[in-house]
């Protein structure tokens, strides 16, 4: 049901998820490199990266039609959580280990809004799962009335 608060959260998250293919988690003006030979570091740079953000969107966009089974919602939703760290995490990692690796020095400019999309997400999980744990106090406090 698309009019319940949770899955507008769920919504959210998918589209803060989706929306790391357009926003790169860094960039840099050396294009000598073979990790910025664009430029710019997104998920596009690392098949796990894309796995991850596609695998962690999808479920958080199917978790909405999910509504009739809060049980299996909420541990998708902890599924999502789990995701979103890894890919901020190996992001980061990918990032830094590839600046190391390559000999020059190469100044990197962090992209805060790439960074900060996983945590994004997170954040709107956690208050989607936090309204299906209220919603199903109140199926269990009605199932007690009748």
């Amino acid at each position: 049901m698309i009019q319940r608060i949770q899955s507008i959260f769920l919504f959210l998250a998918s589209g803060a998820l989706f929306g790391l293919f357009g926003i790169p988690f860094a960039t840099s003006e050396q294009t000598d490199t073979a990790l910025f030979a664009d430029q710019v570091y997104n998920l596009f740079d690392n098949p796990l990266l894309i796995a991850f953000a596609a695998l962690a969107g999808l479920i958080a966009f199917i978790n909405i039609f999910l509504f009739k089974n809060r049980s299996l919602q909420m541990k998708l939703g902890y599924l999502t959580i789990t995701l979103s760290i890894l890919l901020l995490v190996l992001a980061i990692f990918f990032v830094f280990q590839s600046a190391q690796q390559d000999a020059t020095s190469i100044e990197i400019q962090e992209n805060y809004l790439g960074l900060a999309m996983p945590v994004i997400a997170i954040i709107f999980v956690l208050l989607a799962n936090r309204s299906i744990n209220k919603d199903n106090k109140l199926v269990k406090s009605m199932d007690r009335l009748r």
